[in-house]
């Protein structure tokens, strides 16, 4: 493992992935913690903001240009926008659930699931840890995404089952 693909990336890309790993790192205490205390509401409100903070960087970041400047990795980023307001909203109207899920989402798929994307192969992420060897970042990537596959046949056959 090397951080120089990181070190040498423009300063958006650095922003990006160290606002991003510290909303990973967040995330976990405010989505597990005991609802509406003081450390979850703060913890939230600093994980909302480090996302805020991942999706407005993205912005600054061009390597898969499609469209001036943007491509549609630029949607995710607006989907992202979208959903801490949609999430924040549901919180203060005291729908619970709906910002749970809302969240909850917003951290597996936002998160884990787009962050797992950087193992691809030519990704700085990819170089940083498996040195640019492509078939290390490949085999990760479909690796998580039979895990994940399973886990919604899994729920999917949970749900079901129980209906």
């Amino acid at each position: 493992m090397t951080l120089t693909p990181l070190l040498d990336a423009s300063p958006a890309i650095q922003i990006h992935v160290a606002l991003a790993l510290l909303a990973i790192g967040i995330g976990p205490f405010a989505l597990l913690r005991k609802r509406r205390d003081r450390l979850h509401k703060t913890l939230g409100y600093i994980w909302v903001v480090t996302m805020a903070g991942v999706a407005l960087s993205a912005f600054g970041i061009h390597a898969f240009a499609m469209i001036g400047p943007f491509s549609p990795i630029h949607l995710f980023a607006l989907y992202t926008l979208w959903s801490l307001w949609r999430g924040l909203r549901h919180a203060l109207r005291g729908d619970y659930r709906a910002h749970r899920a809302t969240y909850q989402g917003l951290y597996w798929y936002g998160l884990l699931v787009a962050g797992s994307l950087n193992f691809l192969p030519g990704r700085r992420i990819n170089q940083m840890m498996f040195g640019g060897n492509d078939g290390l970042g490949l085999v990760l990537v479909g690796a998580l995404a039979v895990a994940l596959a399973v886990y919604h046949l899994n729920r999917r056959w949970r749900a079901v089952r129980t209906a």
